[in-house]
């Protein structure tokens, strides 16, 4: 690559010093040597730092891979052709990926045995902040600036992202993993808790998709009412449901049908119940009169048998049996093809399930997730360890992973491999250039051949890739379609809470508070939306919200959140 020899080049002497100051730091072990003469990564001089390399070097990494899957790194395709793009040998620590959680822990707290990189960590920022404090791992942003022009790049394009990866004192710990689908308000994460309402039952009955909460209530009446004929007519074995969900579940929560009441932030962060109102303040969703009267019309639904009473207790195996035997009129989740029997040619042409837009009542807003402006991301994708006695050519290296061409097959899959399917075929863009195909899968899972062929890792596809480098995958495209038509029209908030990096301490009491205050607010939505509540329940939630450390907890969150838009 010219462009990347040539940035090695005129940076020689300044990376040089960079190197050796690095090394000196550096502990034992790491850049073992491998067979047939080949040299370590330490040999490799900075002034010689161009791939491919003139001699080959070699590193160690330590990375998991999806159970069932092949084992040794080395034996993938998108591996072995970034052997031969940049002469550099990968000697591969591997663990299955069911055990990752158990066994990376003991991984890093044997310096003798850590490789130079951990390529699919995954760490929180509780582990990064801890493993910087220990010295198990070393702070990137150096090496980012003067190794890594890929990286830098995405950073130029998306300048967020790498303030999302600078912790308080300005340091980037591990090298992140980044997926755009759609872009702010038509990102594919803006609504996971997707409400689906079964198109072939209202055809049946002579019913329009509803678009307020009034009309909504008379469908699912409809359903209940008409249940006999709806058995009959579709062959349904068991009592027709006309709305199931799992409360208080992600995906599968039924909050989103409460945005319009009130001021119309609804409750679209289950795990925090925050949001950010448009002069930038950070509020507790349950402490606003939109939650109360939301929650107070769920409970008029609940009472006139209109949701599934198993919807507070069941688990996701209970849903989806009932979802595939064609007993919901509406539920809730991310796709509904993972509830209901549905072929995406049916999802795509708006047969049998479509998405129910969001409800007017006395607004009509859709407020987008917290963090989905700029996820997907994974802030502690990759780290470079201590022991690494090159961390340049590391960095260097890894850069290859953010690549615009190399970054899809990472994340996704490659081309041209020996056996019965490849995500991609290798195709030419609209200028010729060389382009990424998603190729149609017929009945394989798309997750199992992306898993045979995919090795993760740290790297970044940004919305701007689609149709340059790489086409849009069949099974996000429907579905960022729907939530640019559908939902990104009625998305007024100016905000969403970031994702931010705090520090040690205030990651340790947000997560105690947190514990507590959900906890609190989920107790209370599911209990009054079964069994009603009054005014006194309502105040006394809010002074039990308050005696958790409500306020402490805003407070932090406001401070990183000022920090942000600032």
């Amino acid at each position: 690559m010219k462009t990347m020899a040539t940035f090695f080049k005129k940076s020689a002497a300044l990376l040089l010093s960079v190197t050796m100051a690095a090394s000196l730091v550096a502990c034992g072990g790491g850049g073992g040597t491998a067979g047939g003469g080949a040299s370590s990564g330490t040999d490799v001089k900075v002034e010689d730092l161009a791939f491919p390399l003139a001699e080959k070097a070699t590193l160690n990494g330590l990375t998991s891979y999806p159970v069932g899957t092949e084992s040794e790194p080395n034996n993938r395709t998108i591996f072995k052709r970034l052997e031969e793009q940049t002469n550099v040998h990968i000697e591969w620590k591997t663990i299955q990926g069911d055990q990752w959680g158990d066994k990376i822990q003991l991984e890093m707290s044997n310096a003798k045995t850590l490789p130079d990189f951990v390529f699919n960590a995954g760490f929180s920022d509780t582990d990064l902040l801890k493993y910087a404090k220990q010295g198990v791992i070393i702070h990137v942003e150096e090496y980012i600036d003067k190794y890594m022009p890929n990286l830098q790049k995405v950073f130029e394009q998306a300048p967020e992202y790498r303030a999302m990866c600078t912790d308080a004192d300005g340091h980037i710990w591990a090298l992140p993993w980044i997926e755009q689908l759609g872009y702010e308000y038509t990102a594919i994460q803006t609504i996971d808790n997707m409400p689906f309402i079964n198109k072939d039952w209202l055809d049946f009955l002579g019913l329009e998709v509803p678009t307020n909460v009034d009309d909504f209530e008379k469908v699912l009446i409809a359903f209940r009412d008409n249940a006999d004929k709806l058995k009959k007519e579709f062959n349904i074995d068991g009592e027709i449901i006309p709305m199931s969900f799992i409360m208080n579940d992600g995906g599968q929560d039924p909050s989103v049908l409460i945005n319009g009441f009130g001021e119309g932030y609804g409750d679209p962060d289950k795990g925090r119940h925050i949001a950010v109102t448009d002069d930038g303040k950070v509020i507790c969703t349950a402490t606003t009169e939109g939650f109360k009267k939301g929650i107070a019309w769920l409970h008029k639904l609940y009472e006139e048998g209109l949701i599934d009473p198993d919807s507070f207790t069941q688990e996701w195996s209970q849903y989806v049996a009932k979802g595939k035997s064609g007993r919901y009129g509406v539920c809730f989740s991310w796709d509904i093809a993972n509830v209901a029997q549905v072929s995406m040619d049916d999802l795509i042409a708006g047969k049998s399930w479509v998405p129910m837009p969001v409800l007017t009542a006395d607004t009509r807003n859709l407020t987008p997730q917290n963090g989905s402006f700029t996820s997907g991301f994974d802030r502690g994708r990759c780290v470079v360890t201590a022991v690494a006695k090159n961390p340049a050519l590391v960095c260097a290296w890894l850069d290859q992973m953010y690549a615009p061409f190399q970054s899809p097959q990472n994340n996704w899959g490659t081309y041209g491999e020996d056996d019965d399917f490849d995500i991609f075929e290798l195709g030419t863009n609209d200028k010729g250039e060389q382009m990424l195909k998603h190729t149609w899968l017929g009945d394989a899972s798309p997750v199992e051949v992306r898993e045979a062929e995919a090795v993760g890792g740290p790297l970044a596809i940004l919305d701007s890739y689609y149709g340059v480098y790489v086409t849009c995958p069949d099974d996000a495209q429907y579905r960022l379609d729907w939530i640019k038509n559908i939902y990104t029209p009625d998305m007024h908030s100016k905000y969403v809470f970031p994702n931010v990096f705090m520090t040690t301490e205030d990651t340790k009491e947000i997560s105690n508070l947190q514990a507590d205050i959900t906890k609190c607010i989920n107790t209370a939505k599911s209990n009054w939306v079964m069994n009603g509540f009054t005014d006194a329940d309502w105040d006394q939630l809010q002074k039990d919200l308050e005696g958790y450390g409500l306020s402490k907890y805003l407070e932090i969150m406001q401070r990183y959140a000022d920090a942000y838009f600032k």
